[in-house]
C-alpha cells in the first residue's frame, strides 16, 4: 500500500509507547489499533518485565482486545500500528483473530541484529517475517525513520539489565 502521512502518525504514537515501555524497564514495543474510520481503539505497550509474563506484548493484547469487543468486519478493516514487526506468537494471533493490515517501524530482523551486535540474548523465539507466520495478512515496513531512535531504544536495554 506504501505509508502514508497517517501512518507515520500512528507510528509516532506507536514508539512513544514503545519509549514508555523501556523506561519502565520493559522490551522497547508499542502497538496501536486504529479503525478504519482513522479512530485509535486500543493501544499498549510490552509489559512483560513489569507483569512477569513473556506474553505480554502489546500486539497480542491488541488481538485479545479485538476479538472481545470489535466486529469480525471491523477486525478486518482495521490497522494495526506497530514500533517493531510482530513475533511469530503475535502474527498468529493477528491472524487468528482476523484483523487487518499492520504497518510497523522496525523489522524483526532489524530488531534481531540490534540486539546480537551488543551482545543480549537472543530470543528463544526466532525473528521471522509475519508473512512466514500468517501469509495472507498485509504489511508495510519497515519504515526508515524510525530505525536510529528504536535502535537506540533496543540498545539500550542491553545497557539497563
Amino acid at each position: 500500500m506504501g505509508i502514508t502521512d497517517e501512518d507515520l502518525a500512528f507510528l509516532e504514537r506507536a514508539v512513544v509507547l514503545a519509549r514508555e515501555a523501556a523506561a519502565d524497564g520493559d522490551g522497547a514495543f508499542g502497538s496501536v489499533l486504529v479503525d478504519a474510520a482513522g479512530v485509535e481503539r486500543f493501544a499498549d505497550r510490552n509489559r512483560e518485565t513489569t507483569l512477569g509474563d513473556e506474553t505480554r506484548h502489546p500486539e497480542f493484547e491488541i488481538a485479545r482486545w479485538a476479538a472481545a469487543n470489535l466486529t469480525g468486519a471491523e477486525r478486518a478493516s482495521a490497522t494495526v500500528y506497530t514500533s517493531g514487526e510482530h513475533c511469530p506468537m503475535c502474527s498468529a494471533a493477528h491472524a487468528w483473530v482476523g484483523l487487518g493490515r499492520i504497518v510497523y517501524a522496525a523489522s524483526a530482523a532489524q530488531v534481531a541484529e540490534w540486539r546480537a551486535e551488543v551482545g543480549m540474548t537472543p530470543s528463544p523465539v526466532a525473528a521471522l517475517a509475519i508473512t512466514t507466520v500468517a501469509p495472507g495478512l498485509v504489511v508495510d515496513g519497515p519504515v526508515a525513520q524510525f530505525a536510529d531512535e528504536l535502535r537506540s531504544l533496543i540498545v539500550g536495554e542491553a545497557s539497563a539489565s
